[in-house]
């Protein structure tokens, strides 16, 4: 079985798309939602609907870890709330979960933008490189993981940010694959922002992580 763990905060508006991606998969699956105190109707809406609601404290990896503690699914797969799964996901996701070999390797999602503009797809190619590369993919690609080795792991830490940088980092690059299907990511940020400062904060950000900043301190930057 698997369990589909989403991070909410005010995505009422954006959380409808990725539900109807996801409720349409042929997936023996649950979905839980972990709300980090929503205040625009969003764990009402999802009540509603009859998707399981975790409350949680705000943070991202608070919230990732409160859904995760209501999983029950022996595979986990941790996905962004702006997000939705490209054609052929499920086909993707079920070959991986199915070979015994990849009980402790972990897989995501290749990066696209819902944005037809040049720029998105000079941040697509920036992102492919930095994962070939780097081996270091972030959460809006989506997380593929069995239950035995997210536990191995520890899971994700209680941080406001970086817990998908944190919780690659402790994963060896040969036990971490690139799906043959995009997770689609709402362009929203970075047309509010510019793709170039946006781009240059998530760099700065990740930059200071890295020397030791702790997260807290990087979220006003980030926001």
């Amino acid at each position: 079985m698997l369990s589909i763990v989403i991070p909410t905060l005010n995505d009422a508006h954006r959380i409808e798309a990725t539900l109807a991606r996801v409720l349409e998969a042929d997936l023996n699956c649950e979905i839980i939602v972990a709300d980090g105190g929503s205040t625009d109707g969003t764990a009402e809406l999802l009540s509603r609907r009859g998707i399981k609601v975790a409350l949680s404290a705000r943070g991202r990896g608070t919230q990732l870890c409160a859904g995760a503690e209501r999983a029950v699914g022996n595979w986990v797969l941790f996905l962004h709330a702006d997000t939705r799964p490209g054609p052929g996901w499920t086909t993707v996701i079920k070959r991986f979960m199915a070979d015994p070999n990849n009980h402790f390797r972990a897989a995501y999602f290749t990066f696209a933008l819902d944005d037809r503009s040049p720029a998105a797809r000079r941040l697509e190619k920036m992102v492919h490189w930095r994962c070939a590369t780097l081996g270091l993919p972030y959460g809006d690609q989506g997380f593929l993981i069995s239950r035995d080795f997210y536990d191995r792991l520890g899971g994700y830490k209680k941080i406001p940010l970086m817990e998908d940088v944190d919780l690659v980092s402790r994963i060896k690059n040969h036990r971490l694959e690139q799906l043959p299907a995009s997770a689609v990511t709402s362009a929203e940020k970075f047309q509010r922002d510019g793709y170039i400062l946006r781009s240059a904060k998530n760099i700065l950000c990740l930059g200071l992580y890295f020397v030791g900043v702790p997260p807290e301190t990087i979220v006003p930057l980030y926001r």
